[in-house]
């Protein structure tokens, strides 16, 4: 059964609009897991823009079930998961200007450095994901750097579902580019996980490649959350995923 890792960012984006002590994301995250997540996710940013420092230390003490913390290279962020010592670690590339993370961590050109950063996390005893398109080289080069995951980034895979559905060649090209980035990562006996722009309409193809470990889901839950709330919000994306 695919576990569902939820991502808490935009509870936090939220309560940054006004820089108040509400809502909070430690009560985001006890709600999500009393709901049936297997894993709460959330990215510290080098700007801050949305989790904070204290978060991410508060849901380490909080959270019952897997802490996931999105995390760039930067040294001051690598220091700080090293002392909070998250259950996984997910290395993303970051832009100051995006309004989101807009593609997968180009771990082919940066095999050294990202080598480094994967042994020190390691040897924390973090479990070292990579966030990466969904492209057959970058899943090797990822086991060549000894990362125990990968996520494979869905942005495409989303987009080309809402602009034209799931019978377009461009949406059934991208699921087959996902299926072998899938599957080489379970020959190569890594973790395989996905996510972003995931929803309760587009994940119905996604679900049945197999081996598939983890989705981390935020935006779409949060979003729903607003009308049905949270706890219902994430019931109802578990059993989305769990039907095959």
């Amino acid at each position: 059964m695919i576990k569902l890792g939820v991502n808490i960012d935009h509870i936090a984006t939220l309560r940054q609009a006004r820089k108040e002590e509400a809502p909070s994301v430690i009560e985001a995250a006890k709600i999500c897991e009393e709901a049936g997540a297997d894993s709460i996710t959330a990215h510290l940013r080098e700007d801050r823009r949305h989790v904070q420092d204290f978060d991410i230390y508060g849901l380490r003490k909080s959270i019952k079930t897997k802490l996931n913390l999105e995390m760039s290279s930067n040294e001051e962020i690598i220091k700080i998961a090293i002392d909070v010592k998250p259950d996984f670690a997910c290395i993303v590339p970051e832009k100051r200007q995006e309004l989101t993370t807009e593609g997968g961590l180009d771990v082919k050109s940066n095999k050294k450095n990202l080598a480094d950063v994967v042994a020190r996390l390691k040897k924390a005893g973090i479990v070292v994901s990579m966030f990466i398109d969904a492209d057959v080289s970058q899943v090797l080069a990822c086991s060549e750097i000894g990362a125990d995951a990968v996520e494979l980034h869905t942005g495409k895979y989303a987009k080309f579902f809402k602009e034209n559905g799931a019978n377009s060649s461009n949406f059934r090209t991208e699921l087959e580019r996902i299926l072998n980035a899938s599957q080489t990562a379970i020959q190569k006996e890594i973790l395989l996980n996905a996510g972003h722009g995931l929803d309760y309409d587009n994940t119905e193809q996604i679900c049945k490649i197999s081996g598939m470990n983890e989705f981390n889901i935020g935006f779409s839950i949060v979003a729903k959350a607003i009308f049905t709330g949270l706890a219902t919000a994430v019931k109802d994306m578990k059993e989305l995923i769990s039907k095959d």
